[in-house]
């Protein structure tokens, strides 16, 4: 079984320093039919504008992975972590038992656009952590470059989940393959440009969910980027 959910299906809020597209319910946004899944939670694609960005908020037992596409996001928080992120980096931050953070677009004249991905831990109450890594386009080129596994598998980001997150750019003539696990899910997002997922034509911000599948097949892409997840049921 293949779902397809076009881009202008999301949530939508427009905050005027943030523009952010829900993909499942998250703040005002709500809908009961998409709250997430298997233990992908949240997958919010965010514009902040140009010296603006969330102050310092806190979170508990989730594992956040931010994903940027354009600019640069200013990450600091209570582990005493001050980092920018840049496209190509991956960062994971585990929540645990608490943490606070908080999130800013520093440059005077650029956007910055990224993704925040939440997923639900396997276990709860740890200590908070960080992690990140970058990913050359070179590694992701024509195929799906693992990102974040549970085990940190091939240099990955190490996540407290039962998730794994790949990364791949396709055009033209390039294409990738996934086996899948039938008793578990599966979810494609294409963060821009367009391809084909399983025979289905994809654009930017279309997503589909997938269960019951033993191959995940992507072909035709348009200058496309696209995160593949693999989930629990």
């Amino acid at each position: 079984m293949m779902q397809i959910r076009r881009s202008q299906e999301r949530g939508y809020a427009d905050h005027g320093w943030l523009k952010s597209h829900h993909s499942f319910s998250f703040a005002g946004y709500h809908d009961p039919a998409w709250m997430g899944w298997g233990n992908l939670r949240v997958i919010n694609e965010d514009r902040i504008a140009p010296g603006m960005g969330f102050g310092t908020h806190g979170h508990r037992d989730m594992e956040i992975i931010s994903y940027v596409l354009q600019g640069n996001l200013a990450h600091k928080d209570s582990m005493g972590n001050v980092k920018g992120i840049p496209p190509g980096d991956v960062q994971r931050m585990s929540a645990g038992k608490g943490v606070m953070h908080s999130e800013f677009n520093h440059a005077p004249d650029q956007t910055t656009h990224f993704l925040q991905i939440w997923i639900e831990p396997n276990v709860r109450g740890i200590e908070p952590g960080y992690e990140q890594k970058t990913f050359a386009d070179v590694d992701k080129r024509g195929l799906l470059r693992l990102v974040a596994s549970p085990d940190g598998a091939q240099g990955s980001v190490g996540i407290h989940a039962d998730a794994a997150l790949y990364a791949g750019l396709l055009n033209a003539e390039e294409s990738a393959e996934l086996a899948l696990d039938p008793g578990r899910k599966a979810y494609v997002h294409v963060v821009r440009g367009a391809l084909d997922v399983n025979g289905q034509h994809l654009n930017t911000g279309d997503a589909a969910l997938l269960q019951g599948e033993t191959l995940l097949q992507l072909a035709h892409g348009e200058d496309a980027e696209v995160l593949v997840f693999d989930l629990v049921a």
